[in-house]
């Protein structure tokens, strides 16, 4: 992985009531904490100077941008973190990939495990993986780069990265598994475009949407 270098500048906030705050991190911005003082700088301890209360949920790779949730209370967090564990939230990814992917919808269903010689990359392995789905569709493309969306249906480590490579296209700009085009992107061409959750104190259906910088 390359020097850790986040970003400056504030958070963009998109959402906040006295249970949720939703935010939309940068791509290159740890969501917690690394090992080290050299990593200590990330979303987290950012969004507790401003929200002493905040409490996370999930999290986004390093050099992933896009839409987070964090609870303000114990309660929004217990709730949300029971959301995700029966996958009750939707998510929707915006991806750039190299070369034009075939057929224009689809699904890729492989188990996923640590690849613990060469970690924290992760891959395919159908004895000792844990399942993994992510659906696709191409928004346009050519013979260079597809643009597709795309739709985890589980939250394994580097799913939809391990995923599109195992397709023969992997996402540009990433570091890991795609390492020949890093230098040619400002980033891994990877954002957390869209997040649905529902509201821990009345139920409701509520969507949250950061639009892709790229």
């Amino acid at each position: 992985m390359s020097e850790y270098m986040p970003p400056s500048g504030e958070i963009p906030v998109l959402h906040e009531d006295s249970d949720l705050l939703i935010v939309d991190k940068p791509a290159g911005l740890l969501s917690v904490p690394g090992k080290g003082p050299e990593l200590a700088d990330c979303l987290l301890t950012r969004l507790e100077s401003a929200f002493p209360t905040a409490r996370l949920i999930h999290r986004l790779d390093r050099d992933t941008s896009g839409v987070m949730v964090f609870a303000l209370t114990a309660h929004a967090q217990k709730h949300l973190n029971l959301q995700f564990e029966q996958r009750k939230t939707k998510k929707t990814y915006v991806a750039r990939v190299t070369g034009r992917l075939e057929p224009k919808t689809g699904e890729v269903d492989l188990p996923l495990i640590v690849d613990w010689p060469n970690r924290p990359r992760q891959m395919v392995c159908h004895e000792t993986g844990k399942a993994a789905l992510t659906g696709y569709r191409v928004l346009k493309a050519s013979d260079e780069e597809s643009r597709v969306r795309l739709f985890p249906h589980s939250g394994r480590t580097h799913q939809l990265r391990v995923h599109m490579l195992s397709l023969g296209h992997p996402i540009l700009g990433d570091e890991l598994y795609n390492p020949e085009t890093a230098s040619q992107y400002p980033r891994m061409m990877l954002h957390a475009e869209e997040l649905r959750v529902n509201h821990p104190e009345n139920g409701k259906g509520m969507t949250f949407r950061a639009n892709a910088p790229f």
